[in-house]
């Protein structure tokens, strides 16, 4: 070999194994190879992530019914778009058990025409169903449970070195008040339909891609005392991965499992009970920054709001925003996570990290060593 070509070469095989190196760093999310744990991060989630706003003509039965109606004006897009196009990494699903199928039909009765074969179908299919308010409000982006998740499992087999995507489940029944006006009424959440909601997720996601109550506890201790003690997977451990949390119904969910032994969800929870792990605490505002603030040092994952329905749409008002920020909740959710749709309410008001990030080492517990940049391949 040439005395230049030998130089290239040992060049060559020098960067390779910087690359290496430095490829090789980026799992740790750090600079010292100490690793950042899943609830050391921070991201903005959507909430109602499935809401679309109904036809003008159903518009107008809302108003007539419904004297908070504006409050349902706002869309967000398809799953898949909120993670690609507008940097979301959690998001909130509303869930109606439909064990037979076809409870919810009444889009195909309003609208009488235009909805496509496959979504008749979905409403149709025995399972679950995802809407905000059975006979009322009932516009989504995926009808069904399956149809959701089947998105958020599509893009994460794309994206496999995404961080753990948090899925909060709403479990919902009908409103008494319209059932008595001959609106549907759904079945009771009870513990054989909290075993088919688990295993529906468990047909979609398989456990290596789930991160559970039983990943996180260890033997001799409830599910806090482990979180607590042992703390969170690491982020090369959670990449390419969904958990899921349940916003209500947590006695139902838990009995006969205090610490939530052998189920799918987290079950929002406070301090000092056995299934504490995951904390949902809407409000960020005054004392309840520092409340959650000293949630997430303890080592819980702690879910709030930037914005409610439409305060800060209508202002530009960023006092909630940066409360939830400064709080270090792990999970901020919103119904503005891009530029542009606050406008129909007078602002530019926008949920998003600073800098526009996709996700940011916590500003409360992330460690010294966490690097933005590292935090997601």
């Amino acid at each position: 070999m040439f005395p230049s070509l030998r130089r290239a070469a040992v060049v060559a095989a020098a960067l390779t194994a910087v690359c290496a190196s430095l490829s090789a760093a980026v799992p740790s999310a750090g600079a010292s190879g100490s690793p950042v744990r899943l609830n050391e991060i921070q991201a903005i989630a959507t909430h109602n992530s499935y809401h679309r706003e109904l036809t003008f003509a159903e518009k107008d039965v809302q108003r007539r019914t419904d004297k908070n109606f504006w409050n349902l004006e706002y869309s967000h897009p398809s799953l898949t778009t909120q993670f690609e196009k507008q940097k979301v990494r959690g998001i909130e699903l509303d869930v109606f058990p439909d064990p037979q199928g076809g409870l919810y039909d009444e889009p195909l009765v309003r609208r009488d025409a235009g909805l496509s074969p496959l979504t008749v179908a979905e409403y149709q299919r025995p399972g679950f169903k995802v809407l905000h308010w059975a006979d009322h409000d009932y516009g989504t982006n995926c009808v069904s449970l399956r149809s959701c998740l089947e998105q958020v499992d599509a893009w994460s087999r794309q994206n496999p070195g995404h961080v753990t995507v948090p899925v909060l489940l709403e479990l919902k029944r009908t409103d008494p008040a319209i059932e008595v006006r001959g609106g549907v009424k759904s079945p009771a959440w009870d513990a054989a339909m909290f075993a088919a909601l688990d295993a529906e997720i468990r047909e979609i996601f398989s456990e290596d891609r789930l991160i559970t109550p039983d990943d996180i506890r260890r033997p001799g201790r409830t599910l806090e005392q482990s979180v607590l003690e042992n703390g969170w997977p690491t982020l090369s451990e959670s990449r390419g991965k969904v958990m899921f949390m349940l916003d209500n119904q947590r006695d139902g969910y838990r009995a006969g499992a205090p610490s939530l032994e052998g189920k799918v969800a987290f079950t929002n929870s406070r301090p000092g009970n056995q299934d504490a792990a995951f904390v949902g605490w809407n409000d960020p505002m005054g004392a309840n920054t520092a409340t959650i603030r000293r949630m997430v040092e303890q080592g819980y994952f702690v879910r709030t709001r930037s914005d409610v329905p439409f305060t800060e749409a209508a202002s530009g008002a960023t006092a909630r925003l940066e409360a939830a920020l400064a709080s270090g909740a792990q999970m901020i959710s919103t119904d503005f996570p891009s530029a542009g749709p606050s406008g129909r309410y007078g602002s530019d008001y926008t949920a998003e990290l600073p800098g526009g990030l996709t996700v940011r080492c916590n500003p409360v517990n992330g460690p010294q060593y966490c690097l933005d940049a590292h935090l997601e391949d």
